[in-house]
């Protein structure tokens, strides 16, 4: 994920959302938002300080930027941080009382938007300001970090003369979230690596977890999305989509490609192209794919409706 930008900087090119700017308005329900004026410190309304985003509306919610900073939440239901993460981000928009727009998107039933957001993995969280994007974390933040992050992205908005106050139709209920058990430790130095982009380090302390404990899910799930991580860190989509392109016949290119397609939560199609390929391996390679379907259900979680048929589909050709 690229830093945010030091004061200063020049925020125009940082991703390209003109495909969703010129869109036409669409009216639904909780995610409409009035087209609003680029005047500093003016107040707009809202529906809401928690918004839907998506692919249809996205192009409203740029026009708001002009006026207010918006957090652009990048999620699935299938991400265990996730859970953790946008809970906190709705309570920290309902404290800054309209500083922000919090517009949460469900990368699974909007692609172009985790397209273009360069969703690598999830959560990932962003910024829109002026109409531009500007990229701020992934991962599941301490609140107090979030806080700075906040800070900062104020002050990127005053430099650009968003400094308006979004008022909502009504006084957003903040939920009373439940005291939550600390993490064990491995589980909290995994995080920390995977925040600093140590995928090694965040494998061999989900490994330690399950070497204390060999029922540990949170461990087997966070042990399965760190290597998938870990595999794709480094590597563009075009140079993925393009060694794959270059030998089909290459299974290594092709896993690699499945990762991605699931990361960016095209996944039926992640293990549509992995049970394609199946039949033409050996054992070895065979046994190669099977491993990694397990591992890729552990990543989107094994009650995900998915992995019923994927399974099935699986098993049917094992025997």
């Amino acid at each position: 994920m690229t830093p945010m930008p030091p004061s200063g900087s020049n925020l125009r090119g940082a991703v390209d959302l003109s495909s969703l700017v010129n869109r036409p308005a669409a009216a639904e329900p909780g995610g409409a938002v009035p087209g609003t004026p680029s005047v500093p410190g003016a107040a707009v309304p809202v529906p809401a300080l928690v918004l839907d985003g998506t692919d249809a509306n996205f192009g409203e919610l740029l026009e708001l930027s002009n006026t207010v900073p918006v957090l652009v939440d990048l999620w699935a239901e299938w991400c265990e941080p996730c859970t953790q993460l946008t809970p906190v981000l709705e309570k920290l928009v309902a404290e800054y009382a309209g500083r922000f727009v919090l517009a949460k998107v469900d990368v699974d039933s909007n692609p172009q938007l985790s397209q273009a957001f360069q969703a690598q993995s999830i959560p990932t969280v962003a910024a829109v300001i002026g109409g531009q994007p500007v990229q701020l974390f992934n991962g599941a933040l301490p609140e107090a970090q979030i806080r700075e992050v906040l800070i900062r992205v104020l002050e990127l908005a005053a430099e650009q003369g968003v400094t308006g106050t979004a008022q909502a139709a009504e006084a957003p209920v903040v939920p009373v979230e439940p005291v939550e058990e600390p993490l064990p430790p491995h589980h909290l130095e995994a995080y920390a690596a995977i925040e600093r982009g140590d995928y090694e380090t965040a494998r061999a302390e989900y490994r330690t977890a399950l070497a204390q404990n060999p029922n540990d899910s949170m461990a087997v799930a966070g042990l399965a999305q760190a290597s998938l991580l870990g595999r794709l860190q480094g590597k563009t989509l075009d140079e993925i989509r393009g060694a794959a392109a270059a030998a089909p016949e290459e299974l290594e290119a092709q896993l690699l490609v499945a990762d991605l397609d699931l990361s960016g939560g095209h996944v039926d199609d992640s293990f549509d192209r992995l049970l394609t390929l199946f039949p033409a391996q050996d054992s070895a390679g065979r046994n190669v794919i099977r491993e990694r379907i397990l591992e890729l259900f552990e990543v989107i979680g094994t009650d995900d409706p998915r992995v019923a048929p994927t399974r099935k589909r699986l098993t049917a050709l094992l025997y």
